[in-house]
């Protein structure tokens, strides 16, 4: 039974190490493998009390056969020195038959203790490659973690990226030159700097007036292309 355990235990530690390589969930495959070693070990475990109480009496039925078998021995040597013959041959058969029980029960004894180191090796196994696995485990949970942190804080501030951060920088230098222009060229024009060139002059008062206009339909053209 033991042989036929370890080698089931080979087999499913070979797939475990097979399947890891291609899981998307090597997590939850390992937490399966270890809740199905730690039922082996508790298979192991109670297979391994039994066989100590199993051994436990073998060895005390060994140890009554011995007794009987040295009693009968000094019952015989006392029929003899009574010149009791008959007496002493019944003892003497039952003397064989108690020893031949014994050795019966010590090689039975002896097969049940080699059972036991056997178990013990096993179960000895069995919770190394249990601690072994899970110290695996432990591993890829801090691997994966390590992924969800990356992915979130790409997610987080990969919009904030630098090109993108200049280029709102440059809108917002351009809107605010463009208020700074219009603001000094109206401030120029209330402050007459341009007035009177044209004054007193109906040609260029037209040609103003015509300028005029071209840039008020130039102002509308680009606020509708902006609302647009």
């Amino acid at each position: 039974m033991s042989n036929i355990f370890r080698r089931v235990r080979d087999i499913t530690l070979a797939t475990l190490n097979e399947h890891l390589e291609k899981s998307e969930d090597p997590v939850r495959l390992i937490d399966q493998f270890l809740m199905r070693t730690r039922q082996d070990i508790s298979e192991a475990e109670r297979l391994y009390h039994q066989y100590v109480a199993h051994a436990n009496q073998l060895r005390h039925q060994m140890n009554q056969a011995e007794e009987m078998r040295d009693r009968r021995e000094q019952q015989a040597l006392l029929a003899l020195k009574a010149n009791e013959e008959f007496a002493a041959k019944l003892a003497l058969q039952e003397k064989i038959m108690h020893e031949e029980k014994a050795d019966q029960y010590r090689d039975l004894y002896e097969k049940s203790k080699q059972a036991i180191l056997d178990l013990e090796e096993q179960l000895n196994s069995l919770k190394s490659e249990y601690q072994s696995v899970y110290d695996k485990r432990q591993y890829y949970i801090a691997r994966v973690q390590t992924i969800r942190l990356q992915q979130q804080m790409n997610k987080r501030f990969g919009q904030y990226g630098v090109g993108q951060t200049d280029g709102m920088f440059r809108r917002l230098e351009d809107k605010v030159s463009d208020m700074e222009w219009e603001t000094q060229s109206l401030g120029d024009v209330r402050r007459g700097q341009f007035g009177g060139a044209y004054q007193g002059n109906v040609e260029r008062e037209a040609t103003l007036q015509r300028e005029m206009e071209r840039l008020k339909q130039k102002m509308n053209a680009k606020e509708l292309h902006n609302n647009e």
